[in-house]
């Protein structure tokens, strides 16, 4: 992927991302199910202006969802987790 804006799609600001963080200095991101390590790798640090590590990433397949009697499914998506080895990332005043 050419455009680095195009790879990260949102932090995942869970209780499980949240531990990781502050344990093991990990992000987790929402990242475009085409990119691979490398791009979320480059997006991360040029966004960020911190050293990234290590990234390992997940596919999650959608869940089924009813609504009254129609059943579908939730989109499937990628989700990154980034290891830190310098700086870090402080969402809550990024927002």
């Amino acid at each position: 992927m050419k455009n680095i804006y195009g790879v990260l799609q949102g932090p995942r600001l869970t209780e499980k991302a949240s531990s990781l963080h502050e344990e093991d200095g990990k992000v987790v991101f929402k990242v475009n199910p085409k990119a691979n390590k490398i791009d979320i790798k480059r997006a991360v640090e040029k966004m960020f202006s911190v050293k990234v590590k290590n990234v390992r990433t997940a596919k999650i397949h959608g869940k089924q969802k009813r609504v009254g009697r129609s059943i579908g499914f939730t989109s499937d998506w990628k989700k990154a987790y980034v290891t830190l080895s310098e700086g870090k990332i402080n969402f809550a005043d990024e927002l």
